[in-house]
């Protein structure tokens, strides 16, 4: 089961979407921002969608319009070139883990079930979170524990697990519970758990680098005036595509010509969109969600 498009109106809205244009979801999921995008385009659109995930091509739409690449949208430049496809009208993103990824208990999302150490969005991926709980170092482990599970107490946890991984292989979420077990207040048990679940998923699947990525090559191929959409989950994500959205860059000011004014690929598009109190109470998953638009200058 995939669950229901977050922010489905308002990011689509977002596309401004242009009846015979050309765009693209690079996060494809169960379909649902796709689904509403073509019901916007009109004979001689496209759509162009990505998914590495191999569970996601049983939700292909049957429709000459689009096309499903099976891949990860950090080759977005590449593959749409693939096509024939140099330009397009508008990008839409969502970063959200899918509640399809999550309820597969063997994929090891969940903190709710038992499973390997995999965490993998592509079975095609070397790096599992096995390969990350019992092989990185200390510092290594401490350090995506701060950065991306924006824990407090990262470095007693990187510990532990060493030691414990010391007596033997961490294999299961379950174990890795039991390890951190002895540093989890119980009334914030579950918050800490999905925090350092975030921060091994973020790493296992290289998250932020493939968002880099790919806001640097949309850059490259939106047209003048097309638009950007993107929904963020927590604040890494949201924070490096404000950043970029503002500055053109994740770090330092914004490019400058001779006479200083300010050189930079995109142009925000209203302020920051966060669903309301009616989508949250039908899909919780939502509560965290952050959309920014932007059109290109």
């Amino acid at each position: 089961m995939y669950h229901n498009p977050v922010l489905l109106q308002e990011s689509v809205n977002g596309l401004s979407i242009k009846e015979n244009g050309i765009y693209v979801d690079v996060t494809f999921g169960g379909g649902g921002h796709s689904k509403e995008i073509l019901r916007r385009l009109g004979p001689n659109g496209k759509l162009f969608a990505f998914d590495q995930d191999e569970d996601a091509q049983a939700n292909r739409i049957d429709d000459v319009r689009f096309v499903l690449i099976q891949e990860n949208f950090r080759f977005l430049r590449q593959f749409l070139k693939f096509y024939g496809i140099l330009e397009v009208d508008g990008i839409l993103a969502d970063f959200g883990v899918s509640s399809h990824q999550f309820d597969q208990a063997e994929r090891g999302f969940s903190t709710r079930f038992d499973a390997d150490l995999d965490m993998r969005m592509s079975k095609k991926n070397d790096r599992s979170a096995h390969h990350v709980v019992n092989h990185y170092s200390l510092e290594a482990l401490a350090g995506i524990f701060k950065e991306y599970g924006e824990l407090r107490s990262a470095y007693p946890m990187a510990k532990a697990i060493v030691q414990a991984r010391g007596q033997q292989p961490i294999n299961t979420t379950e174990e890795l519970k039991k390890v951190l077990a002895p540093m989890l207040p119980k009334m914030k048990m579950n918050k800490i758990l999905a925090q350092v679940y975030q921060a091994i998923r973020i790493e296992v699947n290289d998250e932020i680098g493939v968002l880099q990525s790919f806001l640097v090559q949309t850059a490259e191929v939106i047209k003048k005036d097309g638009r950007l959409s993107v929904i963020s989950y927590h604040s890494l994500e949201d924070r490096l595509v404000k950043r970029f959205i503002r500055e053109g860059k994740f770090e330092g000011q914004a490019e400058k010509d001779f006479y200083g004014n300010i050189s930079v690929p995109f142009k925000k598009v209203g302020g920051l969109i966060v669903p309301s109190t009616e989508e949250i109470a039908k899909n919780n998953r939502a509560r965290s969600a952050k959309l920014r638009i932007a059109t290109k200058v």
